[in-house]
Formats: C-alpha cells, structure tokens, sequence
C-alpha cells in the first residue's frame, strides 16, 4: 500500500491478502464506511479502522476498491441514486394533479427519507461532498447536478403553472430549500422528531416565500 504524490490518496501496490473477502465483501466495505464516513468524516476514517469494522485484513479492501477516493465515489454515487429514486417516487401521478403546495410537500418529504430513512449514503453526500477530493468532486457533479435540475424543473413548471411568483428566481429558490433540508442532519432527530410533520413545516415556510 503507498500515497499517491498527485492526490494525497491511498493506492495499492501490494497483491490482496490470502482473506480475499466473499462476493458479499464488496457491499459490507461500502455500508460499513458509509457509516463511518458520516460518524467521524471522510478525512479522519483510515482503510485500517474500516477493515478491521468489517473484519478482515487492511490488505483485503483493495480487491475491491483501489483507494479510499475510489470508495468514496461509490458512496456519493449510490447517495444520489436514493435521492433520484426518492424524487421518482414523489412524481408518481395521483388520481388527479396535486397543488403546488402539496408537490414540493412529496418531494421534500422524499428527500428527507433519503437523508434519514435509506440508511447513511444519502446522509454521506451530503456532509462529505464539499471536502471530498477534487477527483471525486469531479465525478459526481454530473449526476449531483442532474438531480439538482429536476428540482429546479419542478419549481420552474410551478412558475409556469403562475403558482410560483413570477419574480421568483427558482434556481435560488432550490437553493435555499436544499439549505434548509441538507443542514437538517446536523440537528434533527428522526428517532424523536417526526419527518412528516417536519416536511410540512418545512414546506409552508417555503411557499409562504413563493407562492403567487
């Protein structure tokens, strides 16, 4: 195992150990550092604390991932996929067209049960992304903004709808509604708070700010 000069990353130049981990190793590694990644950061979660979490030699982890960068990808990317299936299942149609209001209700609902009901990827994104690696930044901006652009979608059709204010910038609007529910896992309690009622005090502060 060495340091890459360029990234700061941890590489592999040594063989896997003779504990090669069972198909399922793969998925237990990227659970297991998910958790850790949100517990104590991205920075202070050596390779060596997470082998010895999942059980197995710190030698182990590189026969299937090539460094802790590469292992981050993966965790940012499977945040966002519960984030997008979240929004799917937020646009599924109802018997008949909803309010506005009760649009952007199912969908910070959704995104709220991305960040504390899906387990600690989505959580990770958010909390890690800003300090991740330049390379991991790099490849998740992509997707990170594909999400983001069906979020400002969602509030442009509003607009278009004249339900939101037609002085109303969207793209700022997301932003501060992202503010308001990202920063939510640094305070909130899901164990004894109650998502659904936060999810509508959220959204009336909101559409108290857009609504035409």
């Amino acid at each position: 195992m060495g340091s890459n000069p360029k990234t700061g990353s941890t590489t592999i130049t040594d063989a896997p150990a003779a504990d090669t981990p069972k198909a399922d190793g793969r998925q237990r590694i990227v659970d297991e550092a998910a958790a850790l990644f949100l517990e104590q950061g991205y920075a202070a979660t050596t390779l060596r604390q997470l082998a010895d979490v999942v059980g197995m030699k710190a030698g182990s982890l590189y026969y299937h991932f090539s460094s802790k960068d590469e292992l981050l990808t993966e965790i940012l990317q499977r945040g966002i996929e519960i984030m997008q299936q979240a929004f799917d299942t937020a646009s599924a149609p109802g018997p008949k067209a909803a309010s506005g209001p009760k649009q952007i209700e199912a969908h910070v609902r959704a995104h709220l049960a991305a960040l504390f009901e899906n387990g600690p990827y989505t959580a990770t994104h958010v909390t890690t992304f800003r300090t991740a690696p330049p390379s991991v930044r790099t490849a998740i901006v992509p997707v990170r903004d594909a999400y983001e652009a069906r979020w400002t979608a969602l509030l442009d059709n509003l607009k278009t709808e004249k339900a939101i204010r037609a002085d109303v910038d969207t793209g700022l609007a997301r932003l501060i509604l992202f503010g308001a529910m990202n920063s939510s896992i640094e305070w909130f309690d899901a164990e004894r708070g109650n998502l659904d009622h936060f999810a509508t005090q959220l959204t009336q502060q909101f559409w108290s700010g857009v609504s035409a």
